[in-house]
């Protein structure tokens, strides 16, 4: 069974953080190794609190799970801080896996958990980053994207950053259908679900 680092934040609701990292790790028949970022106070209503893990604890994580053996990607969620971007950026610096970030800027119900200055430590080379609509506004920084040459604008800009490729999640767009939208080597593809 191949592994996966994931790394991010709790969520004691259980809906999110790496709470369903690992469940969906071992869905599809993946070892998880979590490590943990941030201890969160969640409801399904609302953020209650944050308490971040320091950076140096973070560095040993990650050192103790690659040491473990080797992993076959890495997953990085909830990071609530520029010091753990940074010190996540700098434990995966001789790791080979493809990475994953999912810049959590806010929770699900809200809460604000971090501003996009905190993720550019990891976006140089980074494989794939996912954010959402709003959070794709906020690293490009402008306005949600409606249309689609105002999204392909942002999705340039994005990559502009150093990543190898976006997916805007449209998930949280106006409509009944979600559209992701994938922008990197090649043309730009949609998804809809």
């Amino acid at each position: 069974m191949s592994a996966i680092l994931t790394i991010g934040g709790t969520d004691s609701s259980g809906g999110a953080g790496l709470t369903r990292d690992a469940q969906v790790a071992r869905d599809l028949g993946l070892t998880p190794r979590p490590v943990v970022t941030a201890v969160t106070a969640q409801t399904d209503a609302g953020v209650v609190a944050i308490h971040p893990v320091p950076p140096a604890m973070i560095a040993e994580q990650i050192a103790a799970a690659l040491a473990t053996g080797p992993v076959g990607a890495v997953k990085i969620g909830m990071l609530g801080s520029l010091e753990a971007a940074e010190a996540v950026a700098q434990a995966l610096a001789d790791c080979p896996a493809p990475r994953v970030l999912d810049p959590v800027l806010k929770a699900s119900s809200g809460g604000a958990l971090g501003g996009p200055e905190m993720l550019r430590p990891l976006l140089p080379g980074l494989t794939l980053l996912t954010p959402n609509l709003a959070e794709a506004a906020e690293l490009s920084g402008g306005a949600e994207a409606h249309t689609d040459t105002h999204r392909e604008m942002q999705g340039a800009g994005i990559l502009g950053l150093g990543v190898q490729a976006v997916l805007i999640k449209g998930g949280h767009g106006a409509g009944d259908e979600s559209i992701d939208y994938l922008y990197g080597a090649g043309d730009p593809r949609s998804y809809a679900a």
